[in-house]
């Protein structure tokens, strides 16, 4: 029987550097079930309209893994020279280091850019592969004198090959909504207790006296004006809350041409104009709310735009789960759950290693808490969970 041929590693500094369909069958061949955001046109899209890049503080170092000219393994990575857009938090791991004359940047960073969705970060199909990844990228922190390796979100079932790698799990806690077969939106609510019940009646009830109605589109379906006004939304809710914006209107009109049938635009129209939207990405039985703006405000509107309709657009498509995005207590009593995500630190500095390790476990036993008394406060009635 023929050897195989040796692994080479490769560090790229360019998704364009691998073809598309080479890409796109490694994500679709993993184990764990990939999602729309690991697709070659996704991360490709994001560099190809300068929202990561060098120049953003998210510099491309994807490894990746071939046997001579056919790619079997990869990493999403990124140089990181900040800890904006990244919904995990260690911020406070750099005023540490900064306070004891360390240098916590750069680091590196394994991760969808601004995307708090669960799924595969070691593309590749066996544990294997996946341990040579780990040490390519471990190896990579001291080439690029970097402080740490991060890997955000990665799906459970990895966990224990990250502890093997000596990389630390850290939770946090999203929320989540679940279809456990509805036929529509009543029924749905039927298995909520009568306060929360009532509460998003009400809700409901305000949007259509306002005279707000609302429209889906597909990617391909939505118009560029549609696309035009969006962008706007997302832009003026960025400002408004004092943070700039990290995608632009190029982005979404690739993203648009590229993969429609994975983009729900939700569209909220007051006398025919409109006055507020919400992107979400869609894959065989999610969907991922995403981002979502307003022109103005209007009682009930974002709770509308950003989940009843998703939430409808579920039911409607019978699609099992809507993922509302990071962080949001508020979310609960709407119907989502709170669901414990993971993400994985490996620190080159002992000291701060042993440091970051004690704090972590006290950290996961606050989380443990917040999660039991979350859910002490189920809005559902307790046959009807």
């Amino acid at each position: 029987m023929p050897s195989r041929p040796a692994l080479r590693p490769r560090i790229l500094d360019s998704l364009r550097e691998v073809p598309s369909a080479q890409w796109d069958a490694l994500v679709d061949d993993l184990p764990t079930k990939p999602t729309p955001f690991l697709k070659h046109a996704f991360l490709s899209a994001l560099e190809d309209n300068g929202c990561v890049g060098p120049k953003t503080g998210w510099t491309p170092r994807f490894v990746t893994l071939w046997e001579s000219d056919r790619l079997v393994a990869a990493m999403p990575l990124y140089l990181k020279d900040h800890s904006y857009g990244e919904y995990v938090f260690d911020w406070a791991w750099a005023r540490a280091y900064h306070e004891h004359g360390v240098d916590y940047y750069p680091k590196l960073l394994c991760a969808v850019p601004f995307t708090p969705v669960r799924g595969p970060r070691l593309l590749a199909p066996t544990t294997e592969l996946r341990a040579a990844l780990l040490q390519a990228a471990i190896q990579l922190t001291g080439e690029t004198s970097s402080s740490s390796l991060h890997i955000l979100f990665p799906p459970d079932e990895i966990l224990p090959e990250l502890d093997q790698a000596q990389m630390m799990t850290r939770s946090n806690v999203q929320f989540h909504w679940h279809n456990t077969g509805f036929t529509n939106f009543d029924d749905f609510l039927a298995t909520m207790n009568h306060d929360k019940r009532k509460k998003i009646k009400q809700e409901r009830r305000r949007v259509r006296d306002a005279g707000l109605h609302f429209v889906w589109r597909t990617g391909g379906e939505a118009s560029e004006a549609e696309w035009d006004f969006f962008s706007r939304c997302y832009h003026h809710t960025y400002r408004a809350h004092g943070f700039s914006p990290y995608l632009n209107r190029r982005f979404f009109g690739q993203l648009a041409a590229a993969m429609p049938q994975h983009l729900l635009l939700i569209v909220a129209l007051l006398d025919g104009q409109p006055v507020a939207s919400a992107l979400n990405i869609i894959d065989a039985d999610t969907l991922y709310g995403r981002y979502w703006g307003s022109v103005g405000f209007l009682s009930g509107l974002h709770f509308e735009t950003c989940y009843y309709q998703a939430i409808e657009f579920c039911i409607a498509h019978r699609l099992q789960r809507f993922e509302g995005g990071a962080q949001g207590e508020h979310k609960l009593a709407r119907g989502l759950l709170p669901v414990r995500m993971h993400s994985a630190h490996w620190i080159a500095h002992p000291g701060f290693s042993r440091a970051i390790a004690q704090y972590l476990r006290q950290e996961d036993g606050g989380i443990t808490h917040y999660v039991d008394e979350l859910n002490e406060h189920s809005p559902f009635k307790a046959h009807a969970l």
